[in-house]
């Protein structure tokens, strides 16, 4: 069964949602150059409105350990999600799980990322660039992707309902990530984009 996380969650009624729908976790993002980003303070009402047993995770790029540490004791987030140029060791720091996020649209030097996060409780594959944050709608070459990457994968970057079932047959995700394609605008999502995206997940496992 492949698990998805919808990202960029900036309202607790979208929280709920997702949650409605059988999404498995829901993200928060803390990142300053991202559209999507929220305040602590928001973020725990949104990790507060999830019922039992869906995910939050806790976005960040190159940002502060304190801001890190903030999240954890006022959120208490169930993953942490890092999306910059921070270590493997950094990330690990926090005694806490941590998925590592590989800009794959960097193309055959993203390749490389792939085996420097042995902490990381997962590795996701984005198609943004180095330096960006995620999000961008962009989809990367999956023909790059390989086969004997230790970790479980989270695949993101541009999939929506129309295409989300050809990358599940075609890479065998651990989960699939979305943001941009569910939305009317950066961080409210579109519930009917979000039904029908959940939908094809489902429909690709029964295939």
């Amino acid at each position: 069964m492949t698990r998805i996380k919808c990202c960029g969650v900036t309202r607790s009624e979208d929280a709920v949602l997702a949650a409605s729908l059988g999404v498995d976790a829901v993200g928060v993002v803390f990142a300053a150059r991202s559209p999507r980003r929220v305040s602590v303070a928001r973020a725990r009402k949104i990790v507060g409105s999830l019922p039992p047993f869906v995910a939050s995770v806790a976005l960040f790029m190159d940002d502060t350990e304190s801001l890190v540490r903030e999240v954890l004791d006022t959120v208490r987030p169930s993953l942490l999600q890092f999306h910059g140029q921070e270590a493997d060791s950094w990330c690990a720091q926090f005694g806490h799980p941590f998925v590592k996020a590989v800009a794959m649209g960097e193309g055959v030097t993203a390749l490389g990322q792939l085996a420097a996060y042995p902490h990381a409780a997962a590795l996701l594959l984005d198609g943004h660039g180095r330096d960006e944050p995620g999000g961008t709608g962009r989809r990367f070459n999956w023909s790059l992707v390989p086969h004997d990457v230790d970790q479980p994968l989270i695949l993101a970057g541009g999939l929506n309902a129309a295409n989300v079932a050809a990358a599940i047959h075609t890479l065998h995700p651990w989960a699939v990530d979305v943001s941009s394609a569910v939305e009317q605008a950066p961080g409210i999502k579109d519930a009917g984009k979000l039904a029908a995206f959940v939908q094809a997940v489902c429909a690709a496992d029964q295939a």
